[in-house]
């Protein structure tokens, strides 16, 4: 059962670190055609999810599905770290096409996620999950940003809970 319930056409943000659940969620809750994920666009433009250097071509992939998605009012799950300069435009196209937002922060201990990360196929290191780890926003952030909704979600715990 999902344990969100997000509005028709809603943009929704999973955002944590490598290693957080945030693919394996989006998967169990959410159909294929609704998850854009930065490793997917990463890998159509360069054969390879973990080419880093094809980052910059797989946001422009991605940005432009995701803008298509909600200019027809599609529900649209980011699955990126979203921990940096993304949230901006995303907020920014959300309120162009006047789509309600959800942010999901996956608020799992480090050393939790560097387990995780450390049995997964594509395995990022762990200094890299260790910065991006400490770059989790609060849900008092998200909301600051523009959010309409922030949900913050541990996978210890398997629960979702509405912040604010």
């Amino acid at each position: 059962m999902n344990p969100l319930t997000l509005p028709a056409g809603a943009l929704c943000a999973l955002i944590g670190p490598p290693g957080a659940g945030k693919s394996t969620f989006a998967r169990q809750h959410f159909k294929p055609t609704e998850i854009v994920s930065s490793d997917f666009c990463r890998a159509l433009v360069a054969d390879d999810e973990n080419d880093q250097s094809a980052t910059g071509d797989a946001f422009e992939v991605l940005h432009l599905i995701v803008d298509k998605r909600l200019k027809r009012g599609r529900l649209t799950i980011i699955d990126a770290t979203n921990l940096r300069e993304d949230r901006p435009w995303l907020l920014a196209r959300a309120r162009h096409w006047q789509r309600p937002t959800t942010a999901v922060i996956f608020d799992v201990p480090l050393a939790t996620v560097q387990a995780q990360n450390a049995g997964r196929t594509r395995v990022v290191p762990a200094h890299v999950v260790a910065e991006f780890h400490g770059l989790l926003p609060t849900v008092d952030q998200l909301h600051d940003e523009g959010w309409d909704a922030v949900h913050l979600f541990s996978t210890l715990t398997r629960r979702s809970r509405t912040g604010r």
